[in-house]
């Protein structure tokens, strides 16, 4: 096939709110905001609280337009059309002023006939986009009867009548920019014969081979014969240096044609092909799929593994439990949202730094929110190469959707795209119906009153519409109906429900319940629950003036989107922590809260495997920069949640928790599917560095579990103290031995590969009585071999024990090997900081600009 790339420099041309003309140059692939941002016809909606006065870009209709020249030959000799990967959203397409399609569905791939329209020499296209929120409404006006939505403080009404993203409308983590745009690819393609519509596979094991079945659609524009042709290369992994494609099997053929859509099925045997595993587990080959028809061409990447979700009866309810190879895997990862809400910004680059930060902090799995989009290839080909497991929802949340015919046959369209588009990405372990919609069945006074007529709408679009095409397209890969549900057919409350299916726990945010309300669940699978913090003073700075460093500052309050947000957040620190001294204190303090509201939770469920088989908090990134539940913040820095999270994440911990008010439990964690051995070592300390009772013993980890390792009273720790210090335990000053003292519990893994440390207070963090400590600091750089500085060394010591230390680079980008420790005298901690791949030659980069940047938080040390 002959292409044409139409991406590139076009116009934009509209009127603005005042009915004055707008015409602006705009970069395809590309959105609306982005180009009237670049040519300052608008500010950037992410400063300052500039999102109101550009509110109305999305309340009028836009036009992109763009010219290409032609040869004769083109015009004459070739078949050809115009293809765009995504059309965002109400639009119709014109060429040479002739309309020769529309699309309702931005989600759909857009594709039409158009040699007839074409002329040798200067041609015009263009694509007039609609104003998605009037649409909205005048199809909000046709409605029988209301449909509701969840509705946040700054939102474009009625978005569940539009197929684009959700979230474009506003959330509680969400600015509210309804843009247009055009993204992936366009292109003109030209072709003699016919096109390849979509190849996709299926996979079955068999005795002593695999079989890889093929379909090829394929849109012929003559009646005859064609070749075809399919070959299977080995993965560019298994090939020795200057190794050319090695073929694993391969076949030709010519075949006959009819005009209109052709579909061949062909079945390839390939025997012991290397598997494809999740990160962690194994290796990640990727055969290459080659598909030939005509003048056309196909190339996809294949993995081979055995996938099976396991929803039993059992003794704790129904498990949920994902299988690859045979091997159950605890999934362990943070939900996605889209890399940002300007489409223009949502580079490759920006993907790889996102998937990377996911592996650095040991996941396994993402899950595909559903108010966000089908992501962008990269994402997919990132997840397979690297072995992150994907939950892919559809893309409904939050809300009820109409069941008309109007509706339901624009989202069959979708769906049946999006599975032929994604389904051969063998990192997709799941198709999930929706986010949160069987549960909004309740959230609304007309669907609560007329449930019957609301549940029928849900079933007709869910299970009638998008559950049954995914079982027709892709049978072999597990299909759940909503997230959170019980799973197919069952129809439970799995907000509240831990015994079955995946659970949304939501009590601690939305209800301001104690972290310890985690104690009391245990979700066979916890796909969402979550808790917010305020994102860091560097990135405050990028979006509010001085006069706006303030919690409550305006500027602040308008980067929160949730009504309550930082209410919680300031009631619950004041339940957990004495109120910091000062705005960076709070800042500081907010992401040590909520690291330790999503630890308390990972820490006892990943204690209960194979109970919990399961564990993604909400939400891994931002879409902007925002007070926020992320956990890396819009531009790429890392909250200290992230910073807990490849910790408590790691394949080997240890577990400390007091989930009863008399006893201490030790749980070691094993993911690898080898027996570990090492050495626990339990101190009960003071907070003066004082040791009151030390114990050290060999264990033993099996292989992909958790084992109790101890349980220690508190009535006989509390003991230790009276023996040491002498005295009761109330001191004159009415203290209590829990205020003074913690639990500090290492795991020292055999060979020197590594210790894992945790600690717990005994009391809430306000109340215990932390002595202050002196941080020692000592800084040097890292050199490659050409002198130039690629990352820094940090040295840290105190004098008495530090909690929650946490190291800020200010301006300067990077990730610290560690942070978010806890520090004891007599030890040094040797941190390093990766410049995140960029290098600085010492001119540029120096020890003392680090030094001067650098600033190094504890607990203690938040307030007076």
């Amino acid at each position: 096939m002959r292409k044409i790339d139409l991406s590139g420099v076009w116009r934009l041309e509209g009127k603005d709110e005042r009915g004055v003309s707008v015409k602006v140059p705009i970069v395809i692939p590309g959105d609306n905001y982005s180009a009237l941002i670049e040519n300052r016809v608008i500010e950037d909606p992410f400063i300052d609280k500039n999102e109101a006065k550009s509110l109305w870009v999305g309340r009028v209709d836009w036009l992109f337009r763009c010219f290409f020249t032609l040869e004769s030959e083109s015009v004459s000799e070739y078949f050809s059309f115009i293809h765009f990967d995504s059309i965002d959203t109400i639009a119709e397409v014109f060429v040479n002023g002739e309309r020769v399609v529309d699309t309702r569905n931005m989600f759909v791939r857009v594709r039409a006939d158009v040699k007839r329209f074409l002329v040798a020499g200067r041609n015009e296209l263009k694509v007039l986009i609609r104003s998605p929120q009037q649409y909205a409404m005048q199809m909000a006006s046709r409605l029988p009867y209301s449909i509701p939505h969840s509705v946040y403080p700054v939102q474009s009404p009625h978005r569940n009548l539009v197929r684009k993203v959700q979230s474009h409308s506003g959330w509680d983590w969400a600015p509210s920019l309804m843009v247009s745009g055009l993204y992936g690819s366009v292109y003109l393609g030209f072709v003699r014969n016919g096109r390849i519509e979509y190849v996709t596979t299926e996979l079955a094991k068999r005795e002593s081979h695999w079989e890889l079945e093929i379909k090829i659609e394929f849109y012929s524009y003559v009646s005859g014969s064609i070749s075809l042709g399919i070959i299977l290369l080995e993965p560019q992994s298994f090939l020795a240096e200057g190794d050319k494609d090695r073929v694993v099997v391969a076949l030709s053929e010519i075949v006959s044609v009819e005009e209109g859509l052709n579909v061949f099925n062909r079945t390839l045997e390939v025997k012991n092909p290397e598997l494809w595993w999740p990160v962690g587990y194994g290796d990640q080959p990727l055969y290459s799929l080659r598909v030939e028809v005509g003048d056309d061409s196909v190339e996809k990447q294949i993995g081979f593994r055995e996938l099976e979700l396991l929803s039993r009866d059992d003794a704790w309810g129904r498990s949920m439990t994902f299988v690859i190879n045979g091997r159950k895997i605890f999934a362990k990862g943070a939900n996605w949202i889209p890399v940002d809400a300007l489409p223009s910004r949502q580079t490759n680059e920006r993907y790889e730094y996102l998937i990377n930060s996911a592996l650095r902090a040991n996941f396994n799995m993402l899950r595909v929110w559903g108010g966000g989009q089908y992501e962008r290839d990269v994402f997919y080909e990132l997840c397979d190469r690297k072995g992150l497991l994907v939950w892919q929802d559809f893309m409904f949340s939050c809300a009820l959707y109409p069941s008309e015919d109007w509706f339901l046959q624009n989202v069959k369209q979708e769906i049946v795209h999006q599975i032929k588009r994604l389904k051969d990405h063998v990192s997709i372990v799941l198709w999930c119906g929706n986010n949160e919609n069987l549960g909004a069945l309740n959230w609304f006074e007309v669907s609560r009153k007329n449930r019957d007529r609301y549940l029928v709408d849900y079933d007709r679009l869910n299970e009638g519409i998008v559950g049954r095409v995914v079982k027709d397209l892709d049978p072999s890969r597990p299909w759940w109906p909503s997230s959170p549900s019980a799973g197919p057919g069952d129809y439970t409350d799995n907000f509240h429900d831990d015994s079955k299916g995946d659970m949304h726990y939501w009590s601690v945010w939305h209800e301001g319940r104690d972290f310890e309300a985690y104690y009391e669940v245990i979700p066979r699978f916890s796909s969402e629950f979550g808790f917010q913090s305020f994102p860091s003073f560097q990135t405050i700075k990028e979006f509010a003036r001085v006069d706006q460093w303030n919690i409550t500052s305006p500027v602040m309050e308008y980067h929160q989107r949730h009504p309550r947000g930082n209410s919680i957040i300031l009631e619950t620190m004041a339940r957990y922590f004495r109120i910091p001294s000062g705005f960076k204190e709070f800042l500081y303090l907010s992401q040590v809260q909520q690291a330790l509201a999503i630890k308390t939770a990972v820490d006892y469920w990943r204690a209960k495997r194979p109970r919990c088989m399961g564990v993604l908090y909400w939400q891994l990134n931002d879409v902007w920069p925002v007070s926020s539940w992320s956990s890396v913040e819009y531009g790429g820095r890392w909250k200290l949640l992230h910073y807990a999270a490849r910790r408590f994440y790691s394949p080997l911990y240890v577990s400390v928790f007091q989930s009863g008010k008399k006893v201490v439990e030790i749980v070691g964690i094993n993911d690898t599917m080898e027996e570990v051995t090492g050495r626990l070592r339990i101190r009960f300390m003071d907070f003066f560095g004082g040791v009151l009772y030390e114990d050290e013993e060999s264990v033993t980890l099996p292989s992909e579990g958790s084992l109790l390792l101890r349980e220690l009273s508190i009535e006989a720790l509390l003991h230790f103290y009276e023996a040491k210090v002498g005295g009761s335990r109330n001191d004159d000053s009415g203290g209590k031995i829990e205020e003074k003292t913690f639990l500090c519990v290492d795991l020292l893994i055999e060979g020197g590969s590594g210790s894992i440390r945790n600690h717990l207070f005994l009391s809430r963090p306000k109340n215990c009585e932390i002595e202050k400590s002196l941080l020692q600091v000592e800084t040097g750089p890292v050199t490659d071999s050409y002198g130039n500085v690629t990352s820094y060394t940090i040295k840290l010591s105190t004098d008495k024990p530090a909690f929650y230390v946490a190291l800020d680079s200010g301006e300067f980008p990077g990730i610290f090997s560690d942070n978010f420790i806890t520090l004891l005298p007599g030890e040094e901690r040797i941190i390093e900081f990766d410049l995140d791949g960029r290098v600085f030659s010492d001119s540029d980069f120096s020890t003392t600009d680090l030094m001067d940047e650098l600033t190094i938080f504890h607990l203690r040390g938040s307030y007076r």
